[in-house]
């Protein structure tokens, strides 16, 4: 097999359309180089922004929880919302009572 490498896509017969697809594809290149870099920065920007702001949450987060005073299961605060301790007694089982009639 033989392979001709003397036409490559580019029209030989006129050296300045060849000097003007190789200006064309070099600055194609260069603005699409320039076009990932600029978006790289604007991901990588929305990514910082988004991890500072779930950061301070978090740290916000944490600290007020780590401030707010620590309940003791035996103190009796009303209206806390907490838990309310006591007893009860059974005054009417209904599960005997529906059986009996």
């Amino acid at each position: 097999m033989k392979y001709s490498f003397s036409n490559r896509g580019i029209p030989a017969g006129n050296p300045i359309a060849n000097i003007f697809v190789v200006l064309v594809g070099a600055l194609v290149i260069g603005v699409s180089v320039v076009l990932g870099f600029v978006a790289f920065v604007v991901l990588g920007t929305i990514v910082a922004v988004l991890a500072a702001v779930i950061g301070l949450r978090v740290w916000w987060f944490n600290r007020k929880l780590k401030s707010q005073p620590q309940r003791d299961s035996t103190s009796s605060q009303r209206g806390s919302g907490g838990v309310i301790e006591g007893e009860f007694h059974v005054v009417e089982d209904d599960r005997d009572s529906a059986h009996d009639s």
